[in-house]
């Protein structure tokens, strides 16, 4: 039996849209002016978007639309007006990340398939889950997963009725997806805004071990894998590279398309890869899905990549080599440039001509034939036509073409456009009510999309007004270290929460019954301590946490990972969604709340005041807020030091991840420095030079939160704290309740004692706060 395995191809302007389906691409994924998580692109209008299905689906190829990103308030009504018109289109699927969005479809837009994006990085079962109560009907999974983790996913996407992608060619990032803020500290660019600079990629100061590009990743190719990948049931390979143009989009997913042929037919897949060396490559690495994270995954300047590698195979790498290298590449360049120009010219994007016949006479119903290229379809009025009486307002306009042409314009929104309207069967001075007229344009929508029932337009939810919360907020507090449990009792005078950072390496943290894990088991058992999951809960390591809390049972968790929350949802735990679940808008907490039963939600740090003045909490909903805490900027399943200050192991083993522990620092070419940090049971994860502290919000919205939080963890900064921990939190309370205590200061404002923090703690910022999102 031929195993059939979609192939979805990028397109990032209408030129990449008509390479891969001239390519032979099974479906592409394209990305509107807004809500895209490709911003650089230059992506489509929706004008465009009709005639894009329409020539996609005569080439038997699926169009989905991209609109993942997170969705800040105001843009709610916005994005419900452009859903109400790509409802109305016979688009096959849109990609998100936002859980508000989920709410939308969900609740108002159920005909429309939901497939979730990379963003939200899913790489446990418990996430799929998570999505599948969502309505998912595909997930695409996290790019740092091997082979038996994609096998394992896969199967319990299936068993959930949801099909699973994966990435196989184009850009790795660094980060885990929807993890990294580096480009939104670092430039207000956020990348779970389409907006990402690419950090990652740019030169920094010369490195202990000389690398000039620290963090830059090869690109990922799975073109060896195929086999694997459909021994593990993976549904669709993904192609990166909606900014790239339309002769790399044809040549990359050519090559692709050869091989999945080659594979449907068993035959022997192809090894050689030079085709996808012709086009820009930053040098292929499989490491990720081999199972195999090591040194070689990095490249330290991938420019000129494809003449270097001609040159290689061509007699070396000498300067000769290489100039005659770029030569023939450019020779190649331009001759792909004008074959495929020439052949995708003839791939029209455009909306098919629509011929209007309207016949009728007074007392018969009208008849209204539509003709299009491929069909014709008759449908009949309600009720029969009237003779206008001249001169009433109050009866509306007769029957005319031009009247005609002016009420059908949301045909406009189909994959048709109205080439004529003929009215010489119907007689002169005819009238139908406006509601009739209303019902027939429906009816004739309806023919056109091939649908029973046309979606009513949807109005924007309106929300009530978020309640003043009948007590102040609190001030709670996330630590790490056991030695840090007695700071508990001074927060719990105030009413706040201590939260324990769990590592993300569970399943050796919490297995077995060394002295660590009889430590960690005491501190929940014996003390009022929430646990606190981490982001990222890899294969065993899930396992391990879904068994830690069946065994914990605890009254309250907050969770980064929605595995976890899953789970807390089955097992009935109140929970909070942690700040890495970038929450910004009314209709994600909403989402959670509805959906799987959260209590509270930390709101994201990306927000700017305003952004999260409009946010309405939901009735008996928890927010929160983060106030302080150390910047992480990424997490990642790679070694960041093997180009920074090296490492005596070329590749992550077993040992790494419970026992490696160091820092570093880099510094980028404009002088801002950031910390790596490797602490035992995390991956590796890069930090901010300077803390972020706001003390504005605590007077900017003092009613919309139940609490503020600190984060007590220490992490490697730029920052120093001038006082101890316990001094630390009193001031905080202090400043939550509008003064400081004698013993520290006299009698001072609010403003004062904001001003007494950051002398405090120092320095720090608030960019975000001022710059949002």
């Amino acid at each position: 039996m031929e195993q059939q395995i979609e192939l979805l191809a990028p397109g990032g302007d209408l030129d990449a849209i008509r390479a891969a389906i001239y390519a032979g691409a099974d479906a592409i994924y394209c990305g509107l002016d807004k809500f895209n998580a490709r911003n650089r692109a230059k992506n489509i209008v929706f004008a465009d978007l009709p005639g894009i299905i329409r020539l996609a689906h005569k080439n038997f190829c699926q169009v989905f639309l991209t609109l993942n990103i997170i969705i800040v308030e105001s843009e709610i009504p916005q994005l419900v007006n452009v859903l109400n018109k790509i409802v109305k289109t016979n688009i096959d699927g849109v990609i998100i990340q936002d859980f508000g969005m989920f709410y939308l479809l969900n609740n108002y837009f159920p005909g429309l398939a939901i497939h979730a994006s990379t963003q939200l990085t899913t790489h446990n079962s418990g996430q799929v889950q998570f999505l599948s109560q969502l309505k998912a009907s595909r997930v695409n999974l996290s790019r740092e997963l091997n082979l038996d983790e994609i096998k394992e996913l896969t199967a319990r996407a299936h068993e959930h009725n949801l099909l699973s992608e994966v990435f196989v060619h184009g850009s790795y990032c660094l980060s885990f997806s929807g993890l990294c803020y580096v480009s939104s500290v670092h430039g207000g660019r956020s990348g779970n805004r389409g907006r990402c600079s690419q950090p990652c990629r740019e030169q920094y100061q010369t490195t202990a071990v000389g690398k000039d590009f620290p963090l830059n990743l090869k690109d990922n190719s799975a073109y060896a894998d195929l086999q694997a990948l459909a021994d593990a049931g993976v549904d669709s390979v993904k192609i990166e590279g909606r900014i790239k143009k339309f002769h790399y989009v044809y040549t990359v997913v050519n090559a692709w398309k050869k091989q999945l042929q080659r594979l449907e037919k068993q035959d022997r897949l192809l090894t050689d890869t030079k085709e996808l060396y012709q086009v820009f490559n930053r040098d292929f690495s499989n490491g990720f899905l081999a199972g195999d994270i090591n040194k070689s995954m990095f490249i330290d300047n991938a420019r000129d990549n494809s003449a270097r590698y001609r040159a290689a195979v061509q007699g070396g790498c000498t300067a000769k080599n290489i100039q005659q290298a770029k030569r023939e590449l450019y020779d190649l360049k331009t001759e792909m440039i004008n074959q495929v120009g020439k052949n995708i010219a003839k791939l029209r994007i455009e909306k098919a001509p629509l011929t209007i016949q309207v016949a009728g006479k007074v007392g018969t119903a009208l008849q209204i034939t539509l003709i299009t290229p491929e069909t014709t379809s008759v449908i009949f009025s309600e009720i029969p036509a009237q003779k206008a009486q001249q001169g009433s307002k109050k009866q509306g306009q007769a029957l005319t073409a031009d009247m005609l042409l002016n009420r059908l314009q949301a045909i406009d929104d189909t994959e048709y456009f109205i080439q004529d309207i003929d009215v010489k069967e119907l007689e002169d001075d005819l009238f139908i009510p406006f509601k009739e007229l209303n019902a027939l344009k429906n009816k004739m929508l309806c023919c056109l999309l091939g649908v029973q029932e046309l979606p009513a337009p949807v109005e924007p939810p309106c929300l009530k007004k978020s309640q003043a919360l009948p007590t102040s907020p609190v001030l709670s507090v996330l630590i790490s270290s056991p030695e840090d449990v007695h700071l508990g009792t001074l927060i719990r005078q105030g009413g706040g929460e201590l939260y324990f950072q769990l590592p993300s390496n569970f399943a050796h943290n919490w297995t077995g019954s060394c002295t660590d894990n009889e430590t960690y088991r005491e501190i929940f058992k014996q003390h009022k301590v929430i646990p606190w999951f981490p982001s990222v809960l890899i294969g065993e390591d899930y396992q391990a946490a879904r068994k830690f809390l069946q065994e914990l049972a605890p009254q309250h968790l907050v969770t980064n990972n929605t595995g976890i929350a899953y789970v807390a949802y089955q097992q009935g735990i109140p929970w909070t969604a942690g700040p890495a679940l970038n929450t910004v808008n009314s209709l994600s907490l909403l989402c959670l709340q509805e959906n799987f039963h959260c209590s509270g939600a930390f709101l994201s740090n990306e927000l700017e005041k305003t952004q999260i003045q409009r946010i309405k909490r939901p009735d008996n909903f928890h927010l929160h807020y983060s106030i302080y805490h150390p910047m992480k900027l990424l997490t990642s399943r790679q070694c960041l030091f093997h180009q920074v200050t090296g490492c005596p192991k070329t590749s992550i083993d077993a040992n790494c991840m419970q026992s490696c522990e160091k820092t570093a620092s880099i510094k980028n070419l404009q002088g801002a420095r950031f910390f790596i940090e490797k602490t035992k049971g995390n991956y590796h994860a890069l930090y901010n030079e300077i803390n972020f502290l706001n003390t504005d919000i605590v007077t900017d919205l003092p009613h919309l939160f139940s609490s503020f939080l600190i984060d007590l963890r220490e992490k490697k900064s730029k920052t120093t704290v001038a006082v101890d921990k316990p001094t630390l939190i009193r001031l905080f309370t202090e400043h939550l309740a509008g003064n400081l205590s004698s013993a520290l200061s006299s009698t001072l404002s609010t403003a004062d004692s904001a001003q007494k923090l950051r002398e405090v703690i120092y320095p720090s910022t608030a960019t975000q706060y001022a710059r949002g999102i």
